[in-house]
């Protein structure tokens, strides 16, 4: 049972439900779109076996994984899932939508890029929506998207650095639609992994 990884680290999670707590996030190779605005290198990786990344994170003082991407469902497998289970982790996953969520994950974040009326289908319940949105996109009606605990806008930052004008946009969108949220990547505003 093998993985292809593109990197390990211990942080906290930025953004979403789960802002500010402690995380491993477990980066895995490939995705499936390829978005203007993504900030990661997901096209390489190290193929590693679900033991050899178990021994690197069991340093960790933590029991969440984030398995993230890329778009991890690509290649995360219940099965892979149900050892790092049976080891005490809780796992989250942070999908584009695109692709069914493994069954054994325990909280989805799931981050639409496109095709928003059909990821109903393949994912009918997310813990979190959170849409990336820059200034002056249409941002679709809430009812399109799986029934969540939270429904997040996610301004689009530049590099490492907040923009202000997607981030103003979003904030009008809220207080215009309060089913809505404001999250921002607060890891880069404090400048952490």
């Amino acid at each position: 049972m093998k993985l292809t990884v593109n990197e390990i680290f211990y942080s906290l999670q930025g953004e979403g439900g789960r802002a500010g707590e402690a995380s491993i996030f477990i980066r895995l190779a490939m995705c499936n779109l390829t978005c203007s605005f993504c900030d990661t290198d997901f096209a390489g990786g190290e193929e590693m076996s679900v033991d050899e990344i178990l021994k690197i994170i069991s340093v960790y003082p933590c029991k969440w994984i984030i398995w993230t991407g890329g778009e991890p469902t690509i290649q995360l497998k219940n099965k892979h899932l149900a050892v790092f289970r049976e080891r005490g982790y809780k796992q989250a996953i942070e999908t584009n939508g695109t692709r069914r969520a493994p069954s054994l994950i325990d909280y989805i974040a799931c981050s639409p890029k496109q095709d928003y009326g059909a990821i109903k289908k393949r994912i009918p319940f997310a813990n979190e929506i959170r849409l990336p949105v820059q200034a002056g996109e249409p941002i679709p009606d809430i009812s399109l998207f799986p029934e969540a605990d939270n429904y997040f806008l996610s301004p689009v930052f530049d590099a490492d650095k907040i923009n202000f004008e997607n981030a103003a946009y979003c904030a009008e969108f809220v207080k215009k639609h309060p089913q809505w949220r404001l999250s921002l990547q607060t890891h880069k505003l404090i400048r952490i992994k």
